[in-house]
């Protein structure tokens, strides 16, 4: 039951994602920027 809350969350966070573009951009920076401090360690 836990498994189905989480991918319906994510499934949800996905199609907003897909709408809000300004999210998706700062979601993406956010990411990269985590990428980015992970590979300098």
């Amino acid at each position: 039951m836990k498994n189905k809350a989480l991918l319906t969350t994510v499934a949800l966070g996905a199609a907003y994602l897909m709408r809000n573009e300004k999210a998706r951009n700062k979601l993406k920076n956010q990411v990269k920027e985590f990428a980015s401090s992970i590979s300098l360690k």
